[in-house]
């Protein structure tokens, strides 16, 4: 494909993302599927082209004074010192280039608000102020980086040192997490998609698994022999960390509203050799009990603002009606939690947001409507390097921790 005809599809696919939730990662896939006229070289640089896109949204509609998808194109290939004239107006590329589109290209920058500079939604401005305070820019900017990539090791079948000597054997720029005691990071870039093709991950010695998640697992004080019960378990990610850490001993009950979130969750487990998950496919029944579990895992339904550097479209497909919609479901998650718990178990409330309403907020409100739980200072018994962030709750970001951003608070039961 021409460079003119790369810019075109660039154009098609922020396009359709319009009218798709899909993250944008997973609808890439799906487009490509079907564009097999497109080769490898092709599909790389275009991906890039949407995801560079996205993470500079903002600033590129302020140059171009409109935000659909072929201004944003467009000046996102000015900023990469390429002629837009050259690339639109013939073959397979974009249409010429409009008076208007000459004018925004050829017009001196305004000066760029903080909104603007920062990558973020304006209507949100004042709820990630009241998170950050005067740190705003330092966190904004840092979310707009790439994310590095990073795996827990199953503790079930291998060990970290060995972990990380077999990947560096395999040419992995490979490092230990800060934070984790079972963490391995590597830089993002070309060659960490072979990952999921190992040997190492194929045997189950390591699943993909954020630094901070990591953290938010081993927070939730699960031992040998505990019941836990983690209610919106998506693909079972932190059960599957919270089975190695009770070394097979015990019982975890992994239940999602969705079953096709969930349906992965056998096959993860037989690989990674975690015996002890079972997963519900409906809420209740003699597999749940009435309030018997030690641990109630709730990693709640969020905006997913700390995962920005990740999937940077999710900054603009955020609304304030969703925001309300998402902190709704939060409390009604924790009062199904507190039926769960039994007295003197925990609850461990996790969200991947870094805004108040949904983390700081919800548990005020959950400790004002239940007098019977009290909140528990998560610091309290951490082995290791206590990560930024860390005392009576959790509060993770790129720039305070190197992670994804993350929020977890401990509630116990009287």
């Amino acid at each position: 494909m021409t460079p003119a005809a790369r810019l075109q599809m660039a154009i098609e696919i922020l396009e359709a993302m319009g009218e798709t939730h899909q993250p944008l990662d997973r609808f890439l896939k799906q487009w490509f599927r079907g564009r097999r006229f497109a080769g490898s070289k092709d599909r790389r640089e275009i991906g890039e082209m949407v995801f560079a896109v996205q993470r500079a949204h903002a600033r590129l509609a302020h140059r171009m004074g409109s935000d659909n998808p072929r201004a944003l194109a467009i000046a996102l290939a000015a900023e990469q010192g390429v002629d837009p004239a050259a690339l639109c107006g013939g073959g397979y590329g974009p249409a010429p280039l409009t008076d208007a589109e000459r004018a925004a290209l050829a017009r001196p920058p305004d000066p760029i608000p903080d909104w603007v500079r920062g990558e973020y939604p304006l209507w949100l401005e004042d709820e990630l102020k009241r998170g950050f305070g005067d740190r705003l820019m330092e966190e904004m900017e840092a979310l707009q980086a790439r994310a590095p990539v990073d795996l827990r090791v199953n503790t079930l079948k291998a060990s970290r040192p060995d972990v990380l000597a077999a990947l560096k054997a395999e040419s992995f720029a490979v490092q230990p997490t800060p934070w984790s005691p079972v963490g391995i990071r590597i830089p993002p870039g070309e060659g960490n998609a072979a990952l999921a093709k190992s040997d190492l991950f194929a045997r189950g010695a390591f699943e993909f698994q954020d630094e901070a998640a990591q953290i938010a697992s081993l927070l939730a004080r699960a031992r040998p022999g505990m019941t836990v019960l983690d209610l919106a378990a998506g693909a079972g990610g932190k059960a599957l960390a919270m089975a190695a850490v009770m070394r097979n001993e015990g019982r975890i009950l992994a239940f999602d509203d969705s079953k096709e979130r969930l349906a992965p969750l056998a096959g993860r487990a037989a690989r990674a050799g975690a015996t002890i998950i079972a997963a519900a496919d409906r809420r209740g029944g003699p597999a749940w009990g009435t309030g018997g579990f030690d641990v109630v895992f709730l990693d709640a339904p969020c905006s997913g603002t700390g995962t920005w550097r990740r999937q940077p479209e999710l900054r603009w497909r955020l609304t304030p009606q969703r925001l309300a919609e998402l902190a709704a479901i939060q409390d009604a998650l924790l009062d199904e939690a507190a039926h769960h718990v039994r007295p003197g178990g925990l609850i461990l409330y996790v969200t991947c947001s870094m805004l108040p309403v949904e983390n700081q907020d919800r548990v005020a409100a959950f400790l004002a409507r239940r007098p019977d739980f009290s909140p528990v200072t998560l610091a309290d018994g951490w082995q290791g390097p206590v990560p930024p962030g860390l005392a009576q709750d959790f509060r993770a970001s790129p720039a305070r921790t190197g992670t994804d951003g993350f929020f977890a608070a401990g509630l116990r039961r009287s």
